[in-house]
């Protein structure tokens, strides 16, 4: 049997009843006449190329987070350096 090919634009709106219909994976599948299987890797292949949650998008929030935790404590160190210096000049003006 022949492997079916399917256009980017079929893909996008299979995945895209999951995704934003709320279809079930099963229902999509048989509404669209493929296998469970494919949507599947297309399901996966969508979430891998938008950074979205699953199984390692928890990693990827974690490491997110991470990184915000660290521009909050460069930023409240830039602004604390900053009001000792407006404090310091402001002294030295009177």
């Amino acid at each position: 049997m022949a492997r079916r090919r399917f256009t980017p634009e079929f893909k996008r709106s299979a995945v895209a009843l999951v995704v934003e219909q709320n279809y079930t994976r099963q229902q999509a599948a048989e509404s669209l006449g493929i296998g469970p299987g494919t949507l599947n890797n297309w399901l996966q292949k969508d979430r891998r190329l938008r950074g979205s949650t699953g199984p390692n998008g928890e990693i990827d929030l974690k490491k997110r987070n991470a990184e915000l935790e660290r521009e909050n404590r460069r930023l409240t160190m830039e602004r604390d350096i900053l009001k000792k210096a407006a404090a310091y000049f402001a002294k030295d003006s009177l």
